[in-house]
């Protein structure tokens, strides 16, 4: 008899394919602009090094002002972290006449050690809600609204830990080449530099007898002498100033011009890539992100000759695992195919003004780690989409009736996802008319009936209808109760109603805490007709009609 083969030889080799993030982009690349240079060579060899040179001198001028750094030799035992030139060019107008050369010194982080060149790096930003909630009370409040952005900001972050660098190239000094820069101050670029900037800048901001709130820690206000507020928002080197009092909002820029070196950008225009405009008369201030988008449409080959289509998705595409590459064909079609970088750029404009495509970026983006050419197809629906509604965005106008009084509206499909038969929440709140937060994503658990996934689609508004009323709060907006209006009476009931039932014994107790927030009667839930419900196109695929009545409802309209 012969002797069997072993399995461990028996068994077929493992197929290693390169991972997609490895794949040449080129095609699908945004517009590289190749008259930037890459490196500190590059730029003095360029026909523009006069220009470039110039903004490294006013960069290590700003550097050695805030003496950043002393020169010393490197103490035994310790390491110098590298530092590289970093250049952009700034549109100074929309005309693109005054083009701004900026070169920026950056230490190489990656070399940094846990522990010994950085401890904690946490820094909060501000939320994008708070930002939408700040510019809805401009609106119903017609208050002053001013932008602020701090010049080097990172240089002005105290550092805790002794951290050593080499000198920056082009700009050695001649008697201590062997020298390094020991940093006194956090640099661009270094793992703790954003932490240490915002823990300076709060320090400021309580010092100024300014209160942050409990509920987002880069909103700061004050009360002032008439009853009014001011109000701060932070996002990292970006300022948001909102008053009613312009001579208050004077004295905290000269505040803070005292402090840090500030660059004032008068009233606010633009913010993470949102664009604000206002009519002031008629009580109206708009938010969308027409730039961006286009640049995004751009960028995947989407232009005016693409077909338009009305809605983000259509009936006809079921999504689901099954249709993931399955042919080596496939597999090297989707290589080449920017999935992740589409559906990243789509829920960028999701998350700051787009809560049409939530509900459809929510479904393609459960696909990203194998996407197959079905999927892919959702994407270019949903990029046509925004290629026909590109112009659309948030309107917030003064409301008499519901002025200052947030409203939610909550909906939740049932079973609707193709792979685990899971259920998905939808929730949308509004303030001066149109929307500041909202959600579309998958329960966590199987729901066995429509009644159990409205249900935990409530407790999941709940959640968020407490935050935004703490915040509300906070920022002297009180208001006794926030309606929230959901369409399935069965929710309603189990909300409301204590009494134990055995076909709703197995919902898990942690759904259970929102009956005790009804009885305190700071959140009212109430019964709402489907039909208009605009929360009801944040959970599945509607119709045309039903869509645009659905945007109408809540002020997504054209800009």
């Amino acid at each position: 008899l012969s002797t069997p083969e072993p399995v461990a030889v028996a068994r077929p080799r493992r197929e290693i394919r390169k991972p997609t993030r490895f794949t040449d982009m080129v095609a699908y690349a945004l517009p590289v602009v190749d008259d930037i240079p890459i490196t500190y060579q590059e730029a003095m060899q360029s026909l523009e090094s006069d220009k470039w040179k110039s903004a490294m001198d006013e960069e290590m001028q700003s550097l050695l002002k805030n003496n950043t750094w002393e020169l010393a030799q490197l103490p035994k035992g310790k390491r110098a972290i590298g530092c590289k030139w970093v250049f952009a060019k700034k549109d100074g107008s929309p005309s693109k006449k005054n083009v701004r050369y900026k070169a920026r010194l950056v230490a190489k982080s990656y070399a940094q050690k846990e522990g010994i060149d950085y401890n904690d790096v946490f820094s909060p930003v501000v939320k994008h809600s708070s930002i939408r909630i700040l510019l809805a009370l401009v609106a119903q409040l017609n208050l002053e609204l001013a932008q602020l952005d701090v010049k080097t900001a990172f240089l002005h972050g105290e550092l805790e830990e002794e951290i050593y660098m080499t000198q920056p190239e082009g700009y050695t000094d001649a008697g201590g080449r062997n020298w390094v820069c020991k940093l006194n101050k956090s640099l661009y670029g270094l793992k703790q530099s954003p932490r240490q900037w915002y823990k300076r800048c709060d320090s400021f901001m309580r010092r100024q007898k300014y209160t942050r709130s409990k509920y987002d820690n880069c909103v700061y206000l004050q009360k002032l002498h008439d009853g009014s507020f001011i109000y701060l928002l932070l996002y990292v080197d970006d300022m948001l100033i909102a008053s009613k009092s312009q001579k208050e909002i004077d004295k905290l820029k000269a505040q803070l011009n005292q402090e840090f070196e500030m660059k004032d950008l008068g009233e606010a225009k633009k913010i993470l890539g949102m664009e604000i405009s206002r009519d002031r008369q008629r009580g109206k201030l708009c938010l969308n992100q027409k730039q961006y988008l286009k640049k995004v449409l751009q960028c995947f080959g989407v232009n005016e000759n693409t077909k338009h289509v009305s809605t983000p998705l259509a009936s006809h595409l079921k999504l689901s695992a099954q249709l993931s590459s399955k042919t080596e064909d496939e597999r090297e079609y989707m290589a080449k195919v920017p999935y992740a970088n589409a559906v990243g750029s789509l829920m960028y404009a999701m998350v700051c003004t787009r809560p049409d495509i939530s509900q459809a970026v929510g479904v393609v983006s459960r696909y990203m780690h194998d996407p197959g050419k079905g999927h892919w197809q959702a994407v270019k629906w949903i990029l046509r989409y925004l290629r026909k509604t590109v112009d659309v965005g948030l309107i917030f106008e003064q409301d008499e009736a519901l002025g200052q009084f947030v409203v939610g509206y909550v909906d939740s499909d049932f079973a609707g996802d193709l792979d685990k038969c899971r259920s998905t929440t939808g929730y949308l709140f509004t303030l001066a008319k149109a929307p500041v937060s909202w959600k579309s994503t998958l329960q966590s658990t199987v729901a066995v009936s429509t009644t159990e996934a409205e249900y935990m689609a409530v407790t999941e508004a709940v959640k968020e209808a407490i935050w935004l009323n703490g915040l509300l709060k906070d920022l002297g907006v009180v208001q006794s109760h926030i309606s929230l209006y959901c369409d399935s009476q069965s929710a309603i009931h189990l909300a409301k109603n204590q009494v134990y039932h055995s076909r709703t014994k197995h919902i898990d107790v942690r759904y259970h805490f929102v009956r005790e927030v009804f009885e305190k009667g700071k959140i009212l839930l109430q019964k709402i007709p489907t039909a208009d419900n605009p929360a009801d196109m944040m959970t599945k695929v509607v119709t045309t009609i039903k869509f645009n009545h659905c945007l109408n409802l809540i002020n997504i309209l054209r800009i």
